[in-house]
């Protein structure tokens, strides 16, 4: 075990006595990678803070279930990634479609072994845009994917869906996305 790990492990022990200051050292280290991770799914800034801090207030509450089969920020990942699919469904409900979404064009880029201009960085917050525009489904699972690392097992778990149904979701959301970089505007 790493020592930031058992430093973790440690906090979360105090935690559990109801230490504050362990509180905010534990909120102090996760908290902007659990925000980037709630803005990924329901993608208003206001939003993912109120998940986020729904999230760390749910899992003060409920830390004496945490039993250290994975480390303390996987499962407090997962609880904000609950509450953000949950949060975005709610949502969903209330609201209309959003018609502000923006497809960018991505140029073939190829072969290109360098990048001097930080061409790679614009091409990739291009694919992280245009996946907002996908259906819902498609966009949470290639977000669950590709970026928060999630195998199919897990994402069929967090989606209530079948694993040969997220496969296929997985599938069909990564050809929409190649076809919405190569559409010209």
């Amino acid at each position: 075990m790493s020592h930031e790990n058992e430093n973790t492990d440690a906090l979360v022990q105090l935690c559990l006595t109801g230490k504050q200051s362990a509180q905010l050292e534990i909120y102090n280290r996760y908290y902007k990678a659990m925000y980037n991770t709630a803005l990924r799914i329901v993608k208003h800034t206001a939003e993912a803070e109120d998940v986020m801090q729904e999230s760390f207030l749910s899992a003060f509450t409920k830390l004496h279930t945490f039993k250290g089969d994975v480390t303390f920020g996987a499962w407090l990942k997962r609880i904000v990634i609950n509450n953000s699919i949950y949060h975005y469904r709610k949502q969903q409900k209330n609201n209309a479609v959003d018609l502000d979404e923006v497809l960018y064009k991505v140029e073939d880029n190829d072969g290109v072994a360098s990048d001097p201009d930080g061409y790679t960085e614009l091409k990739a917050q291009k694919v992280m845009e245009t996946m907002k525009s996908l259906k819902d489904n498609y966009r949470v699972s290639l977000t669950l994917h590709l970026v928060e690392g999630y195998d199919y097992e897990e994402i069929s778990e967090i989606m209530n869906i079948s694993y040969a149904n997220c496969r296929t979701t997985i599938s069909r959301a990564k050809e929409s996305l190649r076809k919405k970089l190569a559409v010209t505007i």
